[in-house]
Parts: C-alpha cells; structure tokens; sequence
C-alpha cells in the first residue's frame, strides 16, 4: 500500500536535501519512492518553485504528474483568482478528495508552506523505518500531512526523533 507524506523545512533548500537523502535510502533498499514533488519558496520570491520526479513515464503511467499540478495549482494559485473562481475551487476540493486530501488538509499546507520554506510531498511503500529514520536524523522538518494512520504515524516520528 502506497503512503501519502508532506514534509516541511524550515529553509528553501531543506526539501532538497531531505528528498537526496531518501533517494539514497531507496538505492539502499530501505524504502520504495513511488513518486515525489519538490516545492521550494525561497525569501524574495512571489511564489513557490514545484519539481516533480524526473521519470516522465512513471508520472505519466501513474497520473502522479496530473495530481502535482492539480494539488499545486489548488494551494499556491487558485487562491489568487479569488471569489471569481469560487465554483472551479470547488470542484478542485471535491477532486482531490476523491484521492484522499481534504479541504482542512489543503489550508493547512497552504499556511504553512510559506516564503523560505520547502516542503517534500512523498508517496512511498515498504520503508524500513528504523533505519530510515537513522538516515533522515538531524534535519529539520515537520510531518505536516499523511494517510498513515495514527499508530503508523507515531511510529514513524518517534524513529525519526530518536
């Protein structure tokens, strides 16, 4: 079963170096990435940078790159159109609904994902947390979203404090 995270850093660069460090963790066999998507907001800029993974064909065969562009496009920019808009901002929250992300959810990452931030949206399977854990220590971050439940969420950040 494929995991849903968001993982906020304090510095627009944090992201970065979070997402190079599981990359290595997965050629280490520690967890799969399914996919993945950067946002970085650096001080100064007017909104926020997306990358998305590199593998055209896995977002393509997976429609990852559609739910990117739906879930980005719903909190750093239709914000924006303001109440002219209000009809289509609708149906964009009732769509990423339908795959598991709420409108609570999505003011939340809104407020918090702000200028000199980043954030690593995830969706992964089979981690060793343990030793994910171990690998991830000492950056700064917060579990801002997922789709573990509560046990599994605990779990995951009580190995990742130490």
């Amino acid at each position: 079963m494929a995991t849903f995270t968001v993982w906020k850093f304090d510095q627009p660069d944090g992201a970065e170096d979070a997402e190079r460090r599981l990359l290595e963790a997965e050629s280490d066999g520690l967890v799969s990435v399914v996919d993945r998507a950067v946002v970085s907001w650096p001080v100064g800029a007017k909104r926020p940078s997306t990358r998305y993974s590199e593998d055209d064909e896995l977002r393509r065969d997976a429609g990852w790159g559609a739910l990117w562009g739906l879930l980005f496009g719903a909190l750093f920019f239709m914000p924006l159109l303001g109440a002219a808009a209000g009809a289509g901002i609708g149906a964009l929250h009732k769509a990423l609904e339908r795959v598991g992300i709420s409108a609570e959810q999505m003011d939340t990452l809104r407020w918090q994902i702000t200028e000199g931030t980043s954030a690593l949206f995830l969706v992964t399977e089979g981690a060793d947390l343990v030793r994910l854990g171990e690998r991830l220590r000492g950056t700064s971050w917060v579990l801002m979203d997922s789709d573990l439940t509560d046990v599994e969420q605990a779990r995951l950040l009580g190995v990742l404090r130490g």
